[in-house]
């Protein structure tokens, strides 16, 4: 959970899969019990989907140097672990007669207009992250500290819901940022096929020494036209003009 960039301590899905794992916790520990959880198998089934939908969001942010399709299948891991979770907690409810509050009731919008604070962290990001979870974990602490089950599954529903709508769209920018310019892997092997195919020379970065690629200009004055780019462009924003005959 803490390889890569530690990008994802900043990401306000990461952040609320965190409150979502620590309540999902707390709710198995008070109302699971050896009457309707005879086998702890709901509390094992429930805290695992809690863990997978905040450690594979993780992943998936920190994947920016292996590939773009590994980043976008472990976010939709991600996704699909918490829907499962979700599941549960509505079988929860069902199983008492009840079914989840209405979106636009006072309890749910309660729940969906408290905010998240902009995380600000130090050099310490780890033990700063940290801290950050906890106090934005105190704004709902009205919900997921009640004595009422029904309340604490209703308050991790909305939570949910809103941590999967911001993987959608976080997914729907990996897919863009794989389509435009695809992943490490990726561009290793238009390289290489680039280098194989002896067509032309592969000139080198005149900023980082590194093989270049073709890239087509996609606005300004040279839209559309071909030009040689960094191929560890972003990281590195060399250019070379394409030398054409005549």
């Amino acid at each position: 959970m803490f390889g890569g960039t530690c990008g994802h301590f900043r990401m306000d899905s990461w952040i609320l899969a965190g409150i979502v794992q620590l309540g999902t916790k707390q709710f198995c520990r008070r109302f699971l019990n050896r009457t309707n959880d005879p086998c702890g198998r709901q509390f094992d089934q429930m805290t695992q989907a809690a863990r997978s939908g905040c450690a594979n969001n993780a992943e998936g942010a920190s994947r920016h140097a292996t590939s773009r399709e590994t980043e976008m299948k472990l976010t939709d891991v991600a996704r699909g672990s918490l829907a499962e979770l979700a599941g549960d907690y509505i079988q929860w409810l069902l199983g008492k007669d009840l079914v989840p509050w209405a979106k636009d009731s006072p309890d749910a919008r309660a729940v969906y207009e408290v905010r998240l604070d902009p995380p600000e962290y130090g050099p310490d990001i780890v033990h700063d992250a940290c801290a950050h979870i906890l106090i934005q974990r105190h704004k709902f602490a009205a919900w997921l500290d009640s004595p009422d089950d029904t309340v604490v599954a209703n308050a991790l529903l909305i939570l949910i819901a809103r941590i999967i709508n911001m993987l959608n769209h976080q997914l729907e920018r990996q897919m863009q940022a794989f389509q435009e310019e695809g992943g490490f892997r990726e561009k290793l092997s238009v390289i290489r096929r680039e280098v194989m195919a002896g067509s032309e020379d592969v000139p080198m970065c005149p900023e980082c020494g590194a093989p270049m690629r073709r890239r087509k200009a996609k606005a300004g004055r040279n839209t559309g036209q071909e030009f040689w780019g960094c191929s560890k462009f972003p990281a590195c924003s060399g250019t070379r003009e394409i030398e054409r005959e005549g």
